[in-house]
């Protein structure tokens, strides 16, 4: 296997992919010890069975440049094939600024030809390219080298068996008039939104039971200054301050050192230096936050409680559906948009686009009572109810 570690081996290759029809891309990379990923290993395989159709790109190696890749990125005349891109999308996004176009996640086709819910390669290899594979070499530490045999192998095979699970899926997908459902998909995990976080918006990820602005002022500062701490010194933001503790302080509200020393929570490493300093001006800023800019916690509107009732029959609506589409029933509504729709919310992905055609229509007739579900067998079905005046 041929393992590209200079510019010009990768100029080469990507020429030579920029003249095929596509090409299937993977990642290996850290994030246990980062706040972003660390990109150290790219596989890359274009159609065909010569031996450097398929290869390996050490980044790692001598600062490789991987504009190549980005100038392929944006060929729209070959097609980009991953399985399950959105962590690869956003190391390829954040290094560069550029998606990959045209793109196509085999793990996002496979729900809609109905092989279930966020299907792992693995299964994809094993029920269409009828292969196994080795995963000894998964949880290794892909930014060591020299690289083991067994980890080239693993890293190969993850764009290999692609090639043949690409086109399986594409020709399934031409054959039932379902292309255009995977790209309505791809234009969210193509989005800059997707990826573009705001640290100002980090306290929403943070479970609290107080509904007190102040309080949810004080949180938001610090979980702020958390997200900003952390990717300026690219450690993982539980390694600045974990929630626990983050909940703690402000509820304390400590105004110094010795204050700060008396947490129960909090880290050692916390109590001092730049970090304590930071952690104090945070609570500092939600004190004194004006009142009308404190957050508030979003909650149900009581006037649109869920009907369980309703939420329940359409649970069991899109299970029939979804079985009578062959589509993952997850790709189409989650349980929470379910609940949403029970509660009189319309503004749904569920009830927009291909879903609304398969699942949508139905839901909606279903909650304004123009239908009802009936047993025949084992499946269940629809009936029309007459409408009296």
């Amino acid at each position: 296997m041929k393992i590209i570690t200079k510019n010009s081996e990768l100029k080469e290759f990507c020429i030579q992919a920029a003249n095929s029809k596509y090409i299937t891309i993977d990642t290996e990379f850290l994030r246990e010890r980062t706040y972003f990923s660390k990109l150290c290993l790219l596989q890359l395989a274009i159609p065909g069975d010569e031996k450097d159709s398929a290869v390996l790109v050490d980044n790692l190696a001598n600062d490789l440049d991987l504009s190549p890749i980005y100038d392929l990125f944006k060929n729209e005349n070959v097609v980009k094939v991953f399985h399950a891109a959105r962590q690869d999308l956003e190391i390829f996004y954040l290094d560069s600024g550029i998606f990959p176009y045209p793109l196509f996640d085999t793990q996002i086709a496979a729900m809609v030809c109905g092989f279930g819910d966020q299907v792992a390669y693995e299964t994809l290899v094993k029920q269409v390219a009828k292969q196994t594979l080795d995963k000894s070499s998964r949880f290794t530490d892909w930014s060591r080298r020299p690289l083991t045999e067994a980890q080239k192998k693993y890293a190969l095979a993850d764009v290999t068996h692609l090639r043949v699970i690409y086109e399986f899926l594409s020709q399934r997908l031409e054959k039932t008039g379902r292309l255009k459902w995977v790209e309505e998909e791809i234009k969210i995990l193509i989005s800059p939104e997707t990826y573009d976080f705001d640290p100002k918006n980090s306290w929403r990820r943070i479970k609290t039971r107080s509904n007190s602005r102040r309080f949810l002022g004080i949180v938001a500062a610090l979980a702020e200054f958390r997200e900003n701490f952390a990717q300026t010194k690219n450690i993982p933001r539980n390694r600045v301050i974990k929630d626990d503790a983050l909940l703690e302080l402000a509820s304390n509200k400590p105004k110094n050192f010795d204050d700060l020393s008396k947490s129960r929570l909090l880290l050692r490493e916390a109590r001092k230096g730049e970090l304590a300093s930071g952690l104090l001006n945070a609570v500092k800023i939600g004190v004194n936050t004006p009142d009308s800019e404190l957050p508030e916690k979003v909650e149900k509107s009581e006037k649109n409680p869920v009907n369980s009732a309703l939420a329940d029959l359409l649970r069991v609506l899109l299970k029939s559906c979804s079985e009578n589409a062959g589509v993952a029933s997850k790709l189409i509504a989650s349980a929470s948009d379910l609940d949403s729709l029970a509660a009189g919310n319309r503004n749904l992905a569920a009830l927009q686009g291909w879903r609304l055609e398969v699942f949508g229509k139905f839901a909606l007739d279903l909650c304004n009572g123009k239908i009802g579900l009936s047993v025949e067998g084992s499946k269940v079905t629809t009936i029309q109810l007459s409408q009296t005046s």
